[in-house]
C-alpha cells in the first residue's frame, strides 16, 4: 500500500475512534513495521494533524472541544478523587504535567475520560516503582482538560476549588505552557 494512502487511512481510523488505537494494531492492519508506523505518525504531525500518544495508543485531538489547564495539588492518596471529579463533570484529562524552574515543562499524556480509565491510571501509577510525576514538584501539577463546553470546564473548576485541589499560579510560572 502506498504511504500516502496508508496515512489517510490512519487519519480516518483516528477520527472515527473515541479510544486510543495502539501502534501494534495499526502495524498489523497495514502489514508494516512499528518503525514505519512511527514515521507515518511523524509525517501526519508535521502536516499539522494533532495526534497525541498515550500509554494506550494514538489519539487525534478533537478540535471541537474546549480546553483549560488547571493547576492542582493534593496528597498521593487523593489522585483518584481528583480525576473522578473531572470525569464526573464531563471532562477528559488529556495530560498531566509539571513546571520545574530548572527543567521546564515535563508532560505525560493520559486520555482519561471515565471513572474506569481513572481507576486504571491510578492502579498503573501505584503499581510502578516510580513516583508519580507531581512528586517532582511537591505535589503541584497541572492537567489539560477538554470538554464539550466552557460551562462544563467552569463546573470542573468549581468542584476542584470546592474540594481544595485548585491552586493559583505563581509569578514565575508561564501562562502558555505550549511555547
Amino acid at each position: 500500500m502506498d504511504g500516502s494512502i496508508r496515512r489517510e487511512k490512519i487519519l480516518k481510523i483516528l477520527r472515527e475512534s473515541d479510544e486510543p488505537v495502539s501502534g501494534g494494531k495499526f502495524a498489523k492492519n497495514f502489514n508494516v513495521s512499528r518503525q514505519v508506523l512511527v514515521q507515518d505518525i511523524a509525517l501526519l504531525r508535521a502536516a499539522n494533524h494533532d495526534i497525541i500518544a498515550t500509554n494506550k495508543g494514538y489519539l487525534l485531538q478533537n478540535e471541537d472541544k474546549t480546553l483549560r489547564v488547571f493547576k492542582v495539588k493534593h496528597e498521593p492518596d487523593k489522585m483518584l478523587d481528583e480525576l473522578n471529579i473531572i470525569v464526573d463533570a464531563g471532562g477528559k484529562i488529556e495530560d498531566e504535567f509539571v513546571y520545574h524552574k530548572m527543567y521546564g515543562v515535563i508532560r505525560v499524556n493520559m486520555g482519561v475520560k471515565s471513572r474506569r480509565d481513572a481507576k486504571q491510571y491510578v492502579e498503573e501509577v501505584n503499581g510502578d516503582i516510580s513516583l508519580p510525576l507531581e512528586m517532582v514538584t511537591s505535589g503541584f501539577h497541572y492537567h489539560t482538560v477538554t470538554a464539550d463546553s466552557e460551562e462544563v470546564l467552569d463546573d470542573i473548576q468549581d468542584e476542584l476549588q470546592k474540594n481544595g485541589y485548585l491552586v493559583a499560579l505563581r509569578d514565575y510560572e508561564p501562562v502558555d505552557f505550549w511555547s
